[in-house]
């Protein structure tokens, strides 16, 4: 089951790293770009953030999952420091556009917020994860990766939510991204924090 959950990780982290290249090979603007105005459209520093975003945000996830690797650690420890570095430099980029771009978010304030925290505690997750393999603190380096990948993982589980509330729960698109804004890494979160508390549970 092991095994299986990996593969299912790796393979969802993976398509949803390489799904920016679309937007260099097809027409997007039916899509997520179909609801943004025409000035915000014609705007370089709004355009340039948003590909930042989707830019770095990919290279988040990919190179982000093979931390999680027990074996690449083991069998080469600095391709897992040098990924890690890639991994720090790519969130600082890509979360501090995001937070950028939450302030133009479809939906307005509500979904603006949602995403504004998610970039927030996405970019301090990170600088903590950072900090403390630094001070040598590899436990609280492991938890803190966790929680930042968790956070990263969002691009993932708002693909699997807004279609999933609109073909199951028959909601319309707008109400659905703006329960999406908090759904897609609340839960995440949560799920790190319960796996952090069942761990020590064990080891007591």
């Amino acid at each position: 089951m092991k095994k299986i959950g990996w593969v299912i990780f790796g393979v969802f982290s993976v398509l949803i790293g390489v799904y920016p290249v679309l937007y260099g090979l097809v027409d997007m603007s039916q899509g997520f770009l179909g609801g943004k105005t025409d000035e915000l459209l014609n705007s370089s520093v709004w355009n340039w953030l948003f590909y930042q975003h989707i830019s770095m945000g990919a290279i988040s996830m990919l190179t982000g999952w093979t931390q999680f690797s027990k074996k690449l650690r083991a069998k080469n420890i600095n391709l897992h420091r040098t990924l890690g570095k890639i991994y720090v430099f790519s969130v600082l980029l890509s979360g501090s556009a995001g937070l950028y771009l939450s302030f133009f978010a479809t939906g307005g304030i509500i979904a603006g917020f949602g995403f504004g925290t998610m970039a927030v505690l996405w970019l301090g997750t990170t600088v903590m994860a950072f900090l403390t393999i630094k001070q040598g603190q590899v436990s609280a380096h492991q938890n803190w990766m966790i929680r930042s990948y968790a956070l990263c993982w969002a691009a993932v589980t708002l693909r699997l939510w807004l279609p999933g509330l609109q073909a199951f729960g028959g909601m319309e698109f707008i109400s659905a991204y703006l329960l999406v804004s908090w759904l897609c890494w609340v839960p995440n979160l949560a799920v790190a924090e319960m796996f952090f508390i069942r761990s020590s549970v064990n080891k007591s």
